[in-house]
């Protein structure tokens, strides 16, 4: 059973700082995941200034970006964005896949939460619907994830 420290509108950010690593492919919809991101920072109380925004080329590149911001010791947490949607090749199970795998790597090596904010999708419809300015955007989810593991890492220690 949760506690009300895990629930949304609970969360407060105040005096965390978090690092949002975004991908620059598939730009639409990474932006609409940005704009979700920083609504929820600030609707929990993050401060403008505890936000540190990167871009990175791709899905693939952000466990790198991730893995510098965890080992910097200044961030609380990482919010990784991107978007990546299934073609006719195999390139899409290769990237999705060791995104993700480098993404829990960093997270577990370092300590430091890393939020999932990164679409694995079929169709570039499904990457809008998840993208959306509303409650099912998956960049504020992102946030909100990250924002909820400190507060518990915090209560652990």
């Amino acid at each position: 059973m949760g506690t009300a420290a895990n629930t949304p509108e609970t969360l407060d950010a105040r005096g965390m700082r978090l690092a949002v690593v975004a991908a620059r492919y598939n730009e639409p919809i990474v932006a609409g995941l940005l704009e979700g991101a920083m609504a929820a920072w600030a609707r929990c109380g993050g401060a403008q200034a505890d936000l540190r925004l990167e871009r990175v080329p791709g899905a693939f590149e952000l466990p790198l970006a991730a893995r510098q911001f965890a080992l910097v010791g200044t961030i609380d947490a990482v919010v990784a964005l991107g978007c990546v949607i299934r073609g006719d090749t195999a390139h899409f199970e290769y990237v999705a896949g060791e995104c993700a795998r480098g993404l829990a790597r960093v997270m577990l090596d370092t300590g430091v939460p890393v939020s999932f904010g990164v679409l694995t999708v079929d169709t570039l419809a499904q990457a809008r619907e998840r993208a959306a300015p509303n409650a099912s955007n998956k960049g504020a989810e992102a946030v909100e994830t990250a924002v909820a593991m400190v507060g518990l890492l915090r209560r652990i220690k």
